[in-house]
């Protein structure tokens, strides 16, 4: 696959702050030893493998040999680590107990599509004495790099950095972009969000870290932007362009749009939390979901404070593989069923239809559903206070309205939560839809959802994978906390629904306008904005919010602005930035005609702290 266009960019601010933050460090980079041959997937399978939950799930325990859970992890990784488009899907669990030793440290690495989480109800009932390592993938094209890094997970451990030497030794190391999260972990030592142990340029373009405890400090490095939601840490080393920091303990102290200082932007607590839910398996061995409360105005982790949450038994759920036909999902949805799809590609001519309240749909290793007919991918209707996790949404061939529907109503208890789930436009199937996710429904939170049209990989093109919108929001009281929109064609975030709040915000305009006159919203508008807020909406609260252009066709192409709103004393907007990264024209303005332009003379990024 062709890396993404991106990744030979951001020579300037990334390289200088990176630098700084290593060499301060006193971190040097050595060569990295190459991992044992592996066994195969299928023995792995055979080994480990978990009926229960599903083809291509595997349970360790602490019994089983150290050698044999290494060689399993090592026989996927070395599949997954380069296969960005494959069909192929993971997770792998770890039984509570302790994994690895000092002296015999379990070190893996994680690579597309594998989830990667411990079964305990906290996660301190999991020790990995080692590391779950992300690292850079390398190429002649564009070097040593992370931005690619999408489609995995880590969740519900602890990790005592042990093991690796020379300039791996005792960090954890986490190089992700994108759809990467880390949740409920806690890890005793060092932690770095990029690989400084290869060759350049190591760059890296996350990334949600929530609910999770570090207790070392945590090397930004490259990466560019970053959001940690409710968590403790130790330290952070530095800032690129947009640093956010949402109830962390020991988060550094907001600094954004000081001459000088770092881009950080720390709000004490966060309003609306709904952490995600996770497997437990109990010492019997039979197995549950948890599913958190919500809870308002939160700091540090769920499970230090003893967070409310119901549990469900697996028994609730009804268990789908990708043989299973969507009208057997939607009976057992209509029967009161919740609903756990194993890893997976789920090709579907009709859409899978959540319609009671308060309903699971759990992906384990990033289970991907694809609309075959032009309909939905999925629907929420009438189903408020329902959860929604772990899912890859790709567009389909024929075109769709939107890949995920959470439909009308509100809700009279929790609000209803869509969680780790990433939506696609082309890369790994040619696919067209007018929008990705549409929230028509009031009190929904979307935590860590990224909506991607794609700008390499299968059927990429400016009149190929088209789609207009990333996420239309009209329904009243949703939060964001970690939302990612990149690459539509026309305004990339619709919001229309009042108190709405958005706690960092990551876009990239599309790379591949034609001209200029393809692409303007009106005569007097150039372009169109990463998110407009609608004129008739009176409230809404934006922090942490960024948007980047390279617009590579070789033409003068430009965004009046990045953001637009009616200007309503109740739209509050702090900090927000535009950055220039490469090609051709630039973004104009950063927010209603303030803030200053970036192109290719001033690349930014521009800076506008509070806006009305």
């Amino acid at each position: 696959m062709q890396p993404r266009i991106r990744s030979t960019l951001r020579h300037i601010a990334i390289g200088l702050t990176a630098g700084s933050a290593l060499i301060a460090a006193g971190i040097g980079v050595p060569a990295v030893a190459s991992a044992a041959t592996p066994t195969s997937i299928s023995s792995a399978l055979q080994e480990f493998g978990a009926p229960g939950l599903g083809p291509n799930v595997m349970v360790f325990t602490p019994s089983a040999p150290q050698a044999d859970v290494q060689a399993a992890f090592d026989a996927v990784s070395a599949q997954q680590v380069s296969n960005q488009f494959g069909p192929e899907r993971y997770t792998l669990l770890f039984a509570p107990g302790t994994y690895g030793s000092a002296a015999e440290p379990l070190v893996v690495q994680v690579g597309y599509y594998e989830q990667v989480a411990g079964l305990g109800a906290d996660p301190g009932d999991v020790v990995v004495n080692g590391a779950v390592n992300v690292l850079n993938q390398c190429d002649a094209t564009s070097g040593c790099i992370a931005l690619n890094n999408f489609w995995r997970s880590l969740s519900n451990l602890t990790i005592n950095p042990t093991g690796s030497s020379g300039c791996r030794a005792d960090t954890e190391f986490w190089a992700v972009s994108q759809a990467s999260p880390m949740r409920r972990v806690q890890v005793n030592g060092t932690t770095t969000l990029m690989d400084y142990c290869t060759a350049g340029p190591q760059y890296a373009s996350g990334g949600f870290i929530a609910d999770s405890a570090f207790s070392g400090q945590v090397v930004n490095g490259s990466q560019q932007q970053f959001l940690v939601r409710n968590s403790s840490i130790g330290g952070w080393s530095n800032g690129v362009w947009n640093q956010v920091f949402s109830g962390v303990t020991g988060a550094p102290t907001e600094t954004f749009g000081q001459s000088g200082a770092q881009p950080y932007t720390t709000l004490a607590t966060t309003p609306v939390t709904r952490e995600t839910p996770f497997l437990v398996r109990s010492a019997g061995g039979s197995y549950s979901v948890r599913v958190p409360d919500a809870t308002e105005d939160t700091s540090g982790t769920s499970w230090a404070s003893d967070a409310t949450a119901r549990s469900v038994p697996l028994r609730d759920f009804f268990v789908a593989t990708p043989r299973t036909p969507v009208a057997q999902v939607n009976r057992a949805l209509a029967r009161g069923s919740d609903l756990l799809l194993s890893p997976g590609v789920y090709s579907y001519a009709e859409p899978i239809r959540v319609v009671h309240p308060d309903t699971v749909v759990m992906g384990l290793g990033f289970a991907t559903l694809v609309p075959t007919a032009g309909g939905h991918a999925l629907d929420l209707r009438g189903a408020a206070g329902s959860v929604v996790t772990g899912l890859v949404l790709d567009a389909g061939p024929r075109g769709s309205r939107t890949l995920l529907d959470v439909g009308r109503g509100r809700s009279g208890g929790q609000p209803t939560l869509v969680s780790d789930v990433f939506f696609r436009v082309g890369g790994a199937t040619a696919g067209r839809t007018d929008t990705a996710l549409t929230v028509d429904a009031s009190d929904v939170v979307l935590d860590d959802v990224w909506a991607w049209r794609a700008d390499h990989g299968t059927g990429v093109g400016w009149s190929s994978n088209r789609s207009d919108t990333g996420v239309v929001v009209n329904g009243d009281r949703v939060t964001a906390t970690g939302l990612f929109v990149e690459h539509f064609q026309k305004t990339e975030v619709q919001w229309n629904g009042e108190d709405g709040r958005v706690v960092f915000f990551q876009n990239e305009m599309p790379y591949d306008v034609p001209s200029q006159a393809a692409w303007n919203a009106s005569r007097n508008t150039k372009g169109y904005p990463a998110l407009a807020i609608s004129p008739r909406v009176r409230s809404f609260h934006g922090s942490g919010m960024g948007s980047y252009s390279f617009f590579d066709q070789g033409v003068d192409v430009h965004a009046s602005e990045a953001f637009t709103t009616s200007g309503r004393s109740g739209i509050v907007m702090h900090d927000l930035l535009t950055r220039f990264l490469n090609g051709s024209g630039g973004i104009d303005s950063v927010i209603d005609g303030t803030g200053a332009a970036v192109d290719a003379t001033n690349p930014g990024p521009a800076q506008v702290v509070d806006a009305h």
